[in-house]
């Protein structure tokens, strides 16, 4: 089997890989994330997780690479990973009452074996109408600070939507498995 690598630095994605039982090596891409004026969310995420694989893959051409990135909105207005409690606040008072859109795409590329698969996950949230003490509550209980929207799904931030429609829930966690093992078996990766 190739060496499989996550290309990301974040502990959600390292997670949901382990769920996999494949082992993996996970490395941080170094690549800008920057905004690009004008890119749609979707588009976003995309450009970032086929990003990332190309870092990584670019050395490792040997490996398959995973890259993934996700892109949350409310409307037009992107919920960033908020950084500290008021921005996050922020970020849970404009998606009250209203449903954000989470894209989570996933690149899997392999440079020597000339495999370069992508997707994209799109996942609706509809957040409860949340009152200022629930938000502040929450936000001092769980400090979701290095989440895009500024939640937890698979922690306390359930408990602030009305529902989610996802084909995949370890999408809205950051890392989509159900297509992502699939492209992986089209690697070789052996996998029930």
């Amino acid at each position: 089997m190739p060496e499989l690598i996550l290309a990301s630095t974040s502990p959600y994605r390292r997670a949901l890989l382990e769920r996999l039982g494949i082992p993996f090596t996970a490395m941080p891409p170094g690549t800008p994330e920057d905004p690009v004026a004008g890119e749609l969310p979707p588009d976003r995420a995309v450009r970032l997780a086929v990003a990332k694989a190309h870092a990584i893959a670019a050395r490792r051409p040997d490996a398959v690479v995973i890259g993934s990135d996700q892109v949350a909105a409310v409307g037009s207005n992107i919920l960033d990973k908020p950084g500290d409690a008021a921005r996050c606040r922020a970020q849970l008072t404009a998606a009250s009452g209203s449903s954000a859109r989470f894209h989570t795409a996933c690149a899997v590329i392999a440079g020597r074996a000339g495999i370069r698969m992508v997707h994209i996950d799109t996942t609706t949230v509809f957040f409860r109408s949340l009152s200022q003490e629930e938000i502040e509550r929450y936000v001092v209980r769980e400090r979701p600070f290095d989440c895009a929207g500024g939640f937890r799904a698979e922690g306390l931030g359930i408990s602030l939507f009305e529902s989610i429609e996802s084909k995949d829930p370890t999408a809205l966690i950051g890392l989509p498995l159900i297509w992502l093992a699939a492209a992986l078996r089209r690697c070789g990766f052996v996998l029930p």
